[in-house]
Order: C-alpha cells, then structure tokens, then sequence
C-alpha cells in the first residue's frame, strides 16, 4: 500500500490553492498514475488532478477544473446556508452533494432547485460518491458521533459544524494552520466563533483566568438540530474559551429569543485577567486587531464599543474585568439578518 509520510490533505489545499508536493514511503505507487509520476515523488500541480488518504490509503481523483469535490451532510439551516455560499464562492470546492433525511425537506428542494446533487439517503448517499473527498457534516452532535467513524473508515476528510468535537478546534483567527493533517476538523459552535477571538486577543496581551461569553439569538434561526446540541453547545462553547481562547476557566450560555422581528446576534464576553497590572491599552490594541482578521472572513462581525474595564467581585475577589459587547449579522440568505450559525 502507497501512502503519503509528508504532505498535505484537501484542507491545505483549499487553503492555500497551491501545488500538492510530498515524499513517499512504502511500495512504489502502481504507473502510470498520471504523466509526471516518479517514484519516491509524488506531484498533484498539474490542472485537473487531487490527492487524499486516509485509513485505506492513497487515492488519486480528477476533475475537470482541478477543484476539490465536496458534501454536504444536513440540509437544515445550517447546511441550506453553507450551499448557498459555497455555490456564491466555491474557492477551490465544487460542492457535489447535499444528503438529509427527510426526502421533501426545504434544504433539499433548495439544493434540487440550484441544480446541487441532493439525497435523503443521508451520509449513505455521501459515501457512495467516491469522488467526494471533504464532508461538512451539519447535523447534530450525536449523529456526527456516528459519521465521524463512517467518515474516517472511508478516508473522506469531515469539518464537523455541531458540536460533537470528535477532532481538534479550529477558531480561523487563532489556529487556522494547524491542523491541516488531521481527517476530522471542529468548529465548535456559533457562539464560540464569535466570542473566542475576544478571549484570543485579550490572552495575546495578558494571562486570562476566567471567560464567559453569553450569546443569544434568534429562536427563528435555530434550528431542530441546534436545539438537540443546547446541551453539547455549552460545554464544547466553554472548552473552545479554554484550549482557543486561552482562559483558564471558561464558561458559556446560551439565549435563543423569540422576538419578532428576529433579532441580531449578540454576545456579551466577560474576561477576568490573572494579573491585576496589565496593560488596558494593550488589550485594546489587540482586541481591535483580531476583530478587524475576523471581518475578513465574516464581514457582519463587529463590537458595539471599546472593550469597557470594569471593577466586579469575582470568586477570586474583587478584580478588573474586560467587558466587550458583540454583534454579529448574518449574510440574510436563509434567515434574515439573524445567524444562529457561523456559515451566516
């Protein structure tokens, strides 16, 4: 069996759209794969071609644009919204398929009607197509436990979008690059998308001790599989405040409100620094330097103030607090301003 001992997986690739260079180790790959082949080396810069393993080895696939052919597995909310920005820019992806489980479900009549692959056979039908090689799995934390398994099994790289944290967590403002190797990635949950850069920059400039972030959303933009993950949502929330955002302590709540109309995301980030002289101007500069790398990828993200310094008893005592106010507005394109997902 050829495999690859150093290189990249469809992650890198997405994210930097450069050529797939690596070393080989094991038996000489079976010839001719492709022109350019030599043994010991492997090269996917050539248009049109794309590598990947997993637990069953190399695989080699081709497409006629060179793009990545990917899945989506959920056709609620979130996934509906991740369709429709990656048919908006696809980047490096081609986005091959859309699979729930309710056959006249809305997301797969979207997906149906924008010309997408579409199955209510759910991750079945993903594993079928064996030209998909990166699932986003947008389901629920206990069904990702599940496809988490499958997935890997078939050597298909997953971005988990629920909560179920089967692989490392991923906050692209913080550690895009570093998990580039693994074959199942975590973006924790909407909440800790849009608080954790705050505990981020707020550790970059002095120890932090505790995080809490309270968000809440729209009850509309919550969907049947979000309200399943309420539970998952707050501690896999609060662990992303810990091991991300650099807090020793982290904790998270969640409000989803039924006011109409919707209202906008909101998020309200205490931070309790560990050391009583650091630098507020410090802080500030680097709170105000990440909010402005997270606009880039989500331009509706902003702070309604500067970050507000505020004298509270905590259950260290009295201390200074980093209070900083959030908002996030989404795209508006399944929900109306109102993300209660980051794909918003």
């Amino acid at each position: 069996m050829f495999r690859s001992r150093r290189g990249r997986n469809p992650l890198e690739i997405l994210r930097s759209g450069s050529p797939l260079r690596g070393e080989c180790a094991g038996a000489r790959p079976p010839a001719p794969l492709w022109p350019g082949w030599s043994t010991g080396i492997w090269v996917a810069s050539k248009p049109g071609v794309r590598a990947a393993w997993g637990r069953r080895g190399f695989r080699v696939e081709t497409s006629s644009d060179g793009r990545v052919k990917v899945g989506i597995l959920g056709s609620g909310n979130i996934g509906s919204d991740l369709m429709y920005k990656l048919l908006k820019e696809p980047g490096h992806m081609e986005l091959a398929m859309v699979a729930g489980i309710v056959p006249d479900s809305e997301g797969l009549l979207r997906a149906r009607e924008e010309g997408v692959g579409a199955s209510h056979e759910g991750i079945d039908a993903i594993l079928e197509d064996e030209e998909i090689q990166l699932v986003f799995d947008a389901t629920s934390a206990g069904a990702h436990v599940r496809h988490a398994k499958m997935l890997k099994e078939a050597g298909r790289i997953a971005v988990d979008l629920t909560p179920a944290a089967r692989g490392p967590y991923v906050v692209p403002v913080a550690n895009l690059n570093e998990h580039l190797d693994k074959d199942n990635v975590n973006l924790l949950t909407c909440g800790a998308q849009a608080t954790t850069p705050m505990v981020y920059a707020v550790s970059r400039a002095t120890s932090v001790l505790y995080a809490e972030m309270v968000s809440t959303v729209a009850s509309v933009s919550a969907g049947p599989g979000t309200r399943q993950n309420i539970d998952e949502f707050t501690v896999t929330t609060a662990r992303g405040l810990e091991q991300i955002g650099g807090a020793k302590y982290g904790k998270a709540i969640i409000v989803l409100n039924p006011a109409e109309p919707p209202i906008i995301m909101r998020n309200t980030v205490y931070v309790v620094p560990e050391d009583e002289d650091f630098d507020e101007n410090e802080v500030i500069r680097s709170v105000e330097e990440v909010v402005a790398r997270v606009q880039r990828y989500v331009p509706g993200y902003g702070l309604k103030n500067e970050p507000v310094f505020d004298e509270k008893e905590t259950p260290w005592g009295k201390k200074r607090v980093v209070v900083l106010l959030l908002e996030v507005e989404g795209a508006g394109i399944t929900c109306p301003s109102t993300p209660a997902t980051w794909t918003s």
